[in-house]
């Protein structure tokens, strides 16, 4: 399964690399960036699970970087931890007005921010919290290995399952067919990436079998995602 990918929005470097330390070694994906601009473009490119935004960011400042990733689709949902050495009350109602997440004020232990973006990210992804993933009208138990829609067992094959479990953890995020390769194939083995299609319809007809509505988007040339707005 692929790692929780972080984005680190920091241009205090040293800073930026003692956390890229901690988060990597609670194996972690990093990437970072002093730039908030450029945090923008690496957020729409590669939508990151969790973004730690440094509020005094020079050039674009990290609450404009916050208020420019809500508005985007792509990172509207996305989890957003705000680092700030602003600790007044008006400031931290208006990060979190903005759209942060939570607020974590200078200095801090990595180890606490650790524990704090763990807990913004089972809030999010059910997967982190429990055994149970639920969207819409879907449940999975993880430790049953079973999958039921509006009350009703649904029977998926392996890598069916597989491929649900996946998008069900990261609801909304769209995935190419290299990502759900790497992530539910693992690439161990040469498979052609059409068989992504493949087993996504298999996944859509079995899901949409009791009339139910299509869970399942197909995003022209990027890929797929679950979305409960979806017309396939």
């Amino acid at each position: 399964m692929a790692k929780t990918l972080v984005l680190i929005v920091e241009d205090d470097l040293h800073l930026a690399e003692l956390l890229r330390w901690h988060f990597e070694r609670a194996d972690y994906e990093v990437r970072t960036t002093p730039d908030g601009e450029e945090a923008l473009i690496m957020a729409r490119e590669t939508p990151p699970d969790l973004i730690l935004l440094d509020w005094m960011l020079e050039g674009l400042a990290g609450i404009e970087v916050c208020r420019c990733l809500r508005r985007s689709p792509d990172t509207a949902n996305t989890p957003i931890l705000m680092l700030t050495a602003r600790g007044e009350e008006t400031d931290r109602i208006r990060g979190l007005e903005t759209g942060a997440d939570d607020y974590v004020t200078k200095p801090f232990s990595p180890r606490e921010l650790l524990a704090r973006a763990e807990a913004v990210l089972r809030r999010v992804r059910p997967a982190l919290a429990g055994q149970v993933l639920t969207y819409a009208d879907l449940t999975m138990d993880v430790t049953s290995y079973k999958v039921k829609r509006a009350g009703t067992t649904i029977k998926l094959g392996p890598t069916e399952y597989r491929l649900l479990k996946h998008l069900m953890e990261h609801p909304g995020r769209v995935f190419s067919r290299e990502q759900l390769l790497d992530s539910v194939w693992s690439r161990d083995t040469e498979i052609e990436i059409r068989t992504v299609d493949v087993h996504i319809r298999r996944l859509r007809s079995t899901l949409n079998e009791g009339g139910g509505a299509d869970l399942i988007r197909t995003v022209r040339s990027a890929g797929y995602a679950l979305d409960e707005g979806a017309d396939g």
